[in-house]
Parts: C-alpha cells; structure tokens; sequence
C-alpha cells in the first residue's frame, strides 16, 4: 500500500486487520470462513487489494506451510467468495477447514516500490515524533472507506487512530523499524509517551 491509497497485494481491509499476520517468509493473504451448501464449497475471505488476485496466488499454505491448498473460485456471496478446494469433497471437511488462514510465499509477491508497503511490514514499528517522544507502535492498519488509519500504541485498550498521510506519517523507515510521526495538536493527550 501506498500512503493515501493502497496499490500492492496483498493488502488486509477494514476488519480483517485481526487476521494480518506475518511470518519470515509468508504472508496471510485470506482465510476460510466456513463451508458452504453441502458439497465441499467454502466461503473464502480474501485479504489482498483486488480480492479476486487470491485465486491467482499458488501455493497457498496454512500458516506452518505444511498443507497447500488448490483454490477454485466459484462465485461471490455478500462479503466472500464461494470457492472449492482440491480433496474437500463434503460440508464436514469443508466445516473442519473454518478459520484457517491461507499463506503465500512472501518471494513470489510484487517487490514495494517507493513510498509503497505491505500493510503487514508496518505492524511493531515504533512510532514517534520529531521530538523523540515514542507513542508506541503500530498495531494494526485499518481501512473503513475513508482511507488507511494507523492504530499507534503498546495495547488495544490505549491504542489511537492516524491518518496514514504524508502530513501525519512524514517519514516511514520499515529497516530502521520506526515511522516519524505529527499527529495534530490536541489529537492524543500530553502525557501519552511510552515505553517500548
């Protein structure tokens, strides 16, 4: 994604954020909802930026990479996809698959360009000011429609919201492992450094 708009897959939307995880080599492009209809056919929750791009993704694994899964979409429900996977022949193999979360090799995505990143590299980068004050880190991203937030602190409960802009985030350095940070005054109170 890129600051003011997201451009790379995959990139993980609005509620979905709970399930961007990343590991050394994989990303979490999708997961499987539940089945669908009694024939084997899932409900397939996809993560990436055109959500139709996680059928073009193979392999796709589970989470320790130990059993792939060859994905056919088939058509689209309200939020999902209906989708078959190889072997997965009834509604009870297709249930037992419910809430398992679908990897892709991170070598085979598109290298970010410029001002541009994966959602999941800008999770635990620690945030702070051009002051040196640290508010913690990014937990998560989310995108409602009004485009891309950043969730800033050390746990849900004292977390807050930025717009993830240029005005706001000047400076993101994935390698260093930290964004610089404007929030606007009166945004977050005065007291809200941390220790990371």
């Amino acid at each position: 994604m890129s600051r003011g708009r997201a451009t790379l897959d995959p990139r993980f939307r609005g509620d979905d954020v709970r399930f961007m995880t990343k590991t050394n080599t994989k990303i979490c492009v999708g997961m499987i909802a539940g089945a669908q209809g009694i024939r084997g056919q899932v409900r397939l929750r996809s993560f990436t930026e055109d959500p139709e791009a996680i059928g073009d993704y193979e392999p796709l694994t589970d989470e320790n990479g130990t059993r792939v899964f060859a994905v056919t979409l088939q058509g689209v429900a309200k939020d999902c996809f209906i989708a078959s996977i190889d072997g997965v022949k009834d509604r009870n193999q297709a249930e037992a698959l419910r809430g398992t979360r679908l990897y892709v090799d991170r070598s085979i995505l598109p290298k970010a360009k410029k001002n541009q990143y994966y959602e999941s590299d800008l999770i635990g980068l620690v945030a702070q000011d051009g002051q040196g004050k640290i508010y913690g880190k990014i937990l998560a991203t989310h995108d409602h429609g009004a485009g891309t937030f950043l969730e800033i602190g050390t746990n849900k409960k004292d977390s807050f919201m930025l717009p993830f802009r240029d005005a706001f985030v000047p400076e993101v350095d994935v390698a260093g492992g930290r964004v610089l940070i404007a929030p606007p005054e009166g945004w977050i109170g005065k007291d809200d450094e941390v220790k990371v």
